[in-house]
């Protein structure tokens, strides 16, 4: 990589220079940048919550929005992919396989990306249904769902580029990208459901208009910057190294399923949800995406720190890559302290940004106040998990994807679900649902079993994350053979 050391390299060398202040300063721009990616989602929600009559816009958009949210951990996780392989690839040295990395990853991820979309176009109301979407919001639901699969090739083709490019230590261009279809989406928002009533269809087309944005904006850069990579783009760059692919799926594969089996569980669990009435889904929904919001900071940090871990590793700096580790942690807990007292004091003003509706503002107060115990949980498993995705430890991220989405999720709402269904008197379960209304005055709620849900989603983190701790103090990622040297 002796070219990349010179002035003209994209990115940075993470190998070098102090470790808190570098993390601090290579996470900065992609936490803005998932900040901004939330706020589509965020802005779709305030918008419709705030122009479209009722809870069947608000639930339009969560639930047609499943699928969407199921599509970008796929993304994501190829991304992930490019960008751990690339930055071991930088570490070592080694430019041979930058430029096939490069074409393998976007002709792959443009593939996937078109027949997710179909499959989800064909399939739309089958999988409304097994949602268990609100017949008063099927409508929205699917105009929503259609819409919104019409950019998944645009999302993939975001994410692979910023992989690429994080992977290089580059994190401030995404940024500028993000921020392009952040400008797109809030005022083709606007146009769409304040001034033309399209209600969830057009926070969808505002949704598709500003992802189309954010790739084009990312894909002109790789092009401007293909001499300094050695990339040369034209229709023959397109096309699929073998031996390339196949590390890439040996990373990529692995972090789909696990981020699959997180939102599968979440399916199920919002599923069980949604059959408690319209209140609670729209609680839900808000929740889920505050949630999400809330979190992008100290994911921001473990994604930085992933590649600042897979340079060293790569450069054989063990003991720096340990150092990085603590810092990730110190960095994400004062995170999750400063979400959570931002939730705790003021949790009703937060879902008033997002509904009207009284009941789903109150419903909303005990619902962050469980999410608190998931944003300490995510900031623990996030910080050691990235020295397991950072090393290429694919079974293991494998292993926590079945805890995360399968055991604890979804096992852990079945068995609090029970328990709040039939809390009464006092104790723990029945204090919280002395904080909600009677199931009575709900929409086809017949008790409070939901609020099992909430709280199973707020746990399911803790058992990931003890395992990814126990792997790191173990060190045996120390002697773990990279990726970039399988073949030595």
């Amino acid at each position: 990589m002796a070219s990349q050391a010179a002035s003209g390299r994209v990115g940075r060398d993470l190998t070098q220079g102090p470790i808190f202040t570098g993390l601090l300063r290579f996470a900065l721009p992609i936490i803005l940048a998932n900040v901004v990616q939330q706020l589509y989602g965020m802005v779709d929600l305030a918008v419709v919550g705030k122009y479209v009559t009722g809870t069947a816009g608000t639930n339009g958009v969560n639930i047609g929005g499943e699928m969407a949210d199921l599509v970008l951990p796929v993304a994501m996780g190829f991304g992930t992919a490019g960008q751990i392989f690339i930055a071991q690839l930088v570490g070592a040295r080694d430019s041979s396989k930058t430029s096939s990395t490069v074409s393998t990853l976007l002709t792959f991820t443009g593939i996937v990306s078109i027949v997710i979309a179909l499959v989800s176009i064909v399939f739309c109301v089958p999988i409304l249904n097994l949602l268990n979407c609100p017949a008063s919001s099927m409508g929205q639901a699917e105009a929503y769902m259609i819409i919104t699969a019409l950019g998944f090739p645009f999302v993939f083709g975001y994410n692979a580029v910023c992989g690429i490019l994080r992977g290089m230590g580059e994190s401030k261009r995404p940024l500028i990208f993000i921020l392009i279809a952040a400008v797109v989406n809030i005022f083709a928002d606007i146009l769409l459901v304040a001034v033309i009533p399209l209600e969830a269809a057009g926070t969808a087309i505002a949704t598709v208009l500003s992802q189309i944005g954010s790739f084009a904006a990312a894909l002109y850069y790789l092009y401007r910057s293909r001499d300094k990579l050695g990339l040369k783009f034209d229709l023959r760059f397109f096309k699929m190294d073998i031996p390339v692919l196949r590390t890439l799926l040996k990373l990529g594969l692995p972090q789909v399923a696990r981020s699959l089996l997180v939102r599968f569980g979440l399916l199920y669990v919002n599923a069980g949800i949604y059959s408690y009435g319209e209140e609670v889904s729209a609680a839900s929904g808000v929740g889920n995406k505050l949630q999400k919001f809330m979190e992008v900071f100290v994911q921001g940090v473990d994604t930085a720190s992933a590649s600042m871990i897979g340079q060293n590793l790569g450069a054989k700096k063990t003991d720096r890559a340990a150092k990085v580790t603590w810092s990730t942690l110190v960095m994400t807990m004062v995170l999750a302290t400063v979400t959570s007292a931002v939730c705790l004091i003021w949790p009703e003003e937060i879902f008033g940004l997002f509904t009207d509706v009284e009941i789903v503002k109150t419903l909303g107060v005990v619902y962050l106040e469980f999410m608190v115990i998931h944003f300490y949980s995510s900031a623990f498993v996030g910080t050691f998990q990235a020295m397991v995705t950072g090393c290429g430890f694919v079974s293991l991220g494998f292993a926590i994807g079945i805890l995360d989405g399968i055991v604890c999720k979804i096992g852990l709402s079945l068995i609090f679900a029970p328990l709040f269904a039939n809390a009464g008197g006092s104790g723990f379960f029945a204090f919280f649902c002395s904080q909600v209304p009677d199931p009575a005055t709900l929409t086809l709620c017949p008790d409070n079993g939901y609020l099992g849900y909430f709280l199973g989603i707020a746990c399911s983190r803790i058992l990931p994350g003890l395992l990814c701790f126990a792997y790191f103090l173990s060190g045996k990622w120390k002697t773990r053979k990279l990726l970039v040297r399988e073949k030595e």
